[in-house]
């Protein structure tokens, strides 16, 4: 079973969050377990401080190093990175970190693994963590946040689902957009006619091959339109029917 660590100071933004859907269900059957650690348990003093201003000067405030040290040490038994269990993972969110996709996702997504993930806020974590502690920094995106909650609960949906047995139909996954490298296919149901628009007469005839090829060139066809780098990224070849 996956073991899946959060550290905030906010624990309360993952009250309900992880309770819903396919996380649910996996939580529910024993294929992931997730505990959230409030990095303000392990502050030294009286007010659980966990942020002091930064040497050097400078706006903001930095998130101290030593509650956090602390935090994993407690759930690790260890705050040396080289004497952490096999298989685990101390991830920090971060905007400068390696941009999470796909494949990154499926590094994660070892069922027998942990990850603990820290959860920064202000204007960063004092560097300490990274040199010490962090064995992947990692960011869900170019743009900041006010924090590495959201973040980490799209990271954990990304990890859960790709865990065996988790979506219920394993080929769910193996189709989803990226797991070749590129988007999905477009994807119809009832009614056949909305408003004027037809599902596309290739899918209502029966002839799996076809169905195929049309949904391979879709998605191609939609990849290169949005995102045309992902198409020279997988050298994909083009499908063998034509518009």
């Amino acid at each position: 079973m996956m073991r899946i660590d959060i550290l905030t100071i906010f624990p309360e933004f993952f009250t309900e969050v992880f309770d819903f859907g396919i996380i649910r269900r996996a939580r529910e059957a024993g294929i992931v377990e997730i505990g959230v650690t409030d990095i303000r348990d392990f502050a030294a003093d009286k007010h659980r401080k966990t942020d002091d201003r930064p040497f050097g000067g400078g706006e903001g405030m930095v998130m101290k190093c030593e509650p956090i040290f602390l935090a994993v040490e407690d759930l690790l038994g260890t705050a040396e990175r080289e004497e952490y269990p096999a298989g685990t993972r101390v991830v920090l969110l971060t905007p400068q970190g390696r941009p999470l996709d796909q494949a990154l996702v499926k590094d994660l997504s070892d069922e027998d693994g942990r990850i603990l993930i820290i959860c920064g806020r202000y204007e960063g974590i004092d560097e300490r963590v990274s040199e010490a502690l962090v064995t992947d920094e990692i960011s869900i995106g170019d743009y900041v946040l006010s924090g590495g909650e959201p973040a980490a609960v799209v990271m954990t949906d990304a990890i859960i689902r790709l865990l065996p047995e988790a979506l219920g139909n394993e080929s769910s996954a193996e189709r989803d957009s990226f797991s070749d490298g590129i988007f999905d296919f477009p994807n119809y149901t009832q009614p056949r006619n909305f408003r004027g628009m037809e599902v596309p007469e290739v899918l209502l005839g029966g002839n799996h091959a076809e169905i195929e090829a049309w949904r391979r060139e879709k998605a191609i066809d939609k990849t290169r339109k949005i995102r045309k780098d992902l198409i020279e990224g997988a050298a994909v070849e083009d499908p063998p029917i034509k518009k």
